[in-house]
């Protein structure tokens, strides 16, 4: 089985995930554990579903090289009607 193609073929942690980094922008795997209260074993296979998705990139986060900072993709952000719409 391929990763999935949309948000919704994800499991509900993946979902959690997202919402997270839809709500606050930019944040670490141990922040998104953090904010969800789910263990970062999960948020860790969520995070990697939702990149293999194309709907979460992680990059370097310039605070601490040993930790990647995560957000949505354009196509993540064009996921869901509201996306664009609770950052106006």
């Amino acid at each position: 089985m391929g990763p999935p193609e949309t948000l919704a073929e994800t499991p509900p942690s993946a979902k959690l995930v997202f919402k997270a980094l839809e709500y606050d922008g930019s944040l670490t795997q141990a922040e998104i554990a953090e904010e969800t209260l789910l263990p970062r074993r999960t948020v860790r296979d969520a995070l990697s579903r939702l990149n293999d998705a194309g709907l979460v990139e992680g990059r370097v986060s310039f605070r601490d090289a040993r930790q990647s900072v995560y957000s949505l993709t354009d196509d993540g952000e064009r996921a869901t009607p509201t996306a664009a719409d609770s950052r106006r």
